[in-house]
Formats: structure tokens, sequence, C-alpha cells
């Protein structure tokens, strides 16, 4: 997963496909590399990573929009949104520590994909929606040792 070290993940229900043809909503993940952009955490969850990334903590208004006809597609915005949002809040806790990967974001392109992240890994490692998802003690064991201008590699 990074220099010397190797973790367990899950990967999108929808398998990996090449990052020209992801869509919204079809579950896969993206292959190519992604830039770690920046890490969100939940303050109630417990303090800021160890990261030198940039970190900010979410609030319950928080979310993602995944409208592909919206101007805010793949961009933070606050809830309620009038239209279609991811909640970044979660009850599952699997946002409990996020990275935003740079994926379909510079400028974001209608339809091929928002909120693939690098999140928290659910029991038994189940699939994703399109992100890849670690354990805990993995997740922070690599952002301690993340930089900026790091990336993360799908492959197929």
């Amino acid at each position: 997963m990074w220099p010397g070290h190797g973790a367990r993940a899950a990967l999108g229900r929808g398998g990996i496909l090449p990052a020209a043809a992801k869509r919204e909503g079809d579950g896969a993940s993206p292959v190519g590399t992604w830039p770690l952009r920046r890490v969100l955490y939940r303050p109630d969850k417990g303090p800021p990573p160890r990261t030198a990334l940039p970190a900010s903590a979410i609030a319950p208004g928080d979310g993602w929009c995944d409208a592909p006809d919206d101007p805010a597609y793949n961009r933070p915005v606050t809830l309620p949104y009038p239209a279609s949002a991811e909640r970044m809040w979660r009850d599952d806790d699997v946002y409990d520590l996020v990275v935003v990967l740079g994926h379909n974001d510079d400028p974001p392109a209608p339809g091929l994909g928002s909120a693939i992240f690098l999140h928290l890994a659910r029991d038994g490692f189940t699939p994703t929606e399109g992100c890849v998802a670690l354990a805990r003690g993995d997740l922070e064991a690599m952002l301690a040792v993340a930089r900026p201008g790091d990336a993360l590699q799908i492959k197929a």
C-alpha cells in the first residue's frame, strides 16, 4: 500500500474500471493514480489524525454533491442541499476518517464519478460504493507518513 507496508483493502461493489469508463452510481473504483487532496475527520470520534496532509473536522451538516447536473457536483456542500448529496456525518463510522482523492475534480466532469474517497472499512471489508477502504489502524499509519503530493494508485 505504501513503501514497505501492505494492507487489506475493500474496493467498489462494481469492481474496478478504467477511469474513462467510470460513471456516477456504478459502484466501481476507478483505476488510476489519485492525489491525496485532504483529510476529513469526525471530531467527536477522536482527535485530528497525525498527518502532514491538510486536515479539517466535518460537522453534522456536511455533505458531498453527487448530482451530475448540479454546479457543485463532486464538491462539498452544506445539508440540506437542493440537489442529491451524500451525508458525510454517518452513523456507520466509515467516514469518521476520510481522505479526499483527486478523482474527477479538476474540474469535475458531470457523470464521471463523485465522492471517491479513501475511508474506513466496514467489518468484514464489505465492498464500498466505489471508494477504497482500509482498517482504521492501517489508514492512520498511512496518514502518518503521507505528504502533500502523495497519491493512491488503484490498479487492475
